[in-house]
């Protein structure tokens, strides 16, 4: 979960773990892979010299925006609009990073403008892109899934236990009035679900998996994790935040498949030599609970970390 700088329900979520992960040089060449509002990059550029390099990526516009109007001024700055998992196609990240930060899932700004339709809590357009400029939104996604396609895409990448009862009805009433609204949808789901136990919004874990399809999340976390690792020198550092617990297993099993050799396997045919390029820095890193009581987001929050190996 992406975060601004100033607000303090606005951090930057675990900031001194991030930063104390990446070990950041002076000299050093760094790639935040999700800018959000700069919170982040604000801490590595803050520790670079004259001779250091920042480069951010943000698939929104709006981020990128605000990177321009913040950073633009700074020759060591480089920013570019586009998805972390085509990190490898920018030219200036060919000459090897020192280290790649990547903050998962989608930004506080983008919760809290209704417009951009991530929040159940505020009504707004049923859009959910991360980039508003590519894809379709879910509004038009909604209007031609199959009931299936639906259940899914609820049941895979939120867990929703009443993934079905939720498409069938979706399915059944987009053919009297289309789902165009947050509000709209949210109703719908809250009057399947119920209420629960108060603390969670009945169309939290909908709109979660939802959103994740829509901007084909763990797709691009997979790309991006291997472009990562293709572009950073040895020794240079990955560091990832995930707030699910998909993104996380993907970043887990990702670092763990090239820092430790499979299990044997008796009954298959004996593998080559492995070669790890990998090393795992320490293990799964939680917010402190200082943190997670001021800014509530933080809760759910991983961070990993891995050093790429000569």
């Amino acid at each position: 979960m992406r975060t601004g700088a100033h607000d303090p329900s606005h951090l930057p979520v675990m900031f001194k773990q991030v930063l104390d992960g990446l070990q950041v040089t002076r000299d050093g060449r760094y790639l935040d892979g999700t800018f959000g509002r700069g919170g982040h990059a604000r801490g590595v550029l803050e520790q670079l010299g004259p001779a250091g390099q920042l480069l951010v990526m943000d698939k929104d516009p709006e981020a990128i925006a605000f990177a321009e109007r913040q950073f633009g001024g700074d020759p060591r700055v480089r920013i570019f609009r586009g998805s972390f998992a085509d990190l490898a196609n920018w030219d200036a990240t060919a000459e090897g990073l020192d280290g790649v930060m990547l903050d998962l899932g989608v930004s506080s700004p983008q919760l809290d403008v209704a417009e951009r339709g991530f929040s159940f809590g505020k009504d707004g357009p049923l859009d959910m892109r991360m980039d508003p400029d590519t894809g379709e939104s879910a509004a038009q996604w909604l209007a031609h899934a199959s009931e299936r396609e639906i259940a899914d895409v609820l049941w895979t990448l939120g867990e929703e236990r009443q993934s079905r009862r939720i498409a069938r009805a979706i399915v059944n009433r987009r053919g009297e009035q289309p789902f165009e609204r947050t509000a709209d949808l949210a109703g719908l789901i809250a009057a399947i679900v119920g209420r629960g136990d108060g603390h969670t919004h009945p169309a939290t874990r909908s709109f979660q998996a939802i959103r994740i399809h829509i901007n084909r999340e763990l797709e691009d976390l997979e790309r991006g994790l291997a472009a990562a690792h293709d572009r950073l020198k040895p020794g240079g550092r990955l560091a990832v935040i995930s707030f699910h617990s998909l993104e996380d297993r993907i970043v887990k099993r990702f670092i763990l498949g090239r820092a430790k050799p499979p299990p044997a396997n008796r009954r298959l045919p004996e593998a080559g030599v492995f070669v790890p390029t990998l090393r795992e820095v320490g293990k799964a890193q939680r917010a402190e609970a200082g943190e997670t009581s001021s800014n509530p987001r933080a809760r759910s929050a991983v961070l990993r970390i891995a050093e790429k190996l000569p």
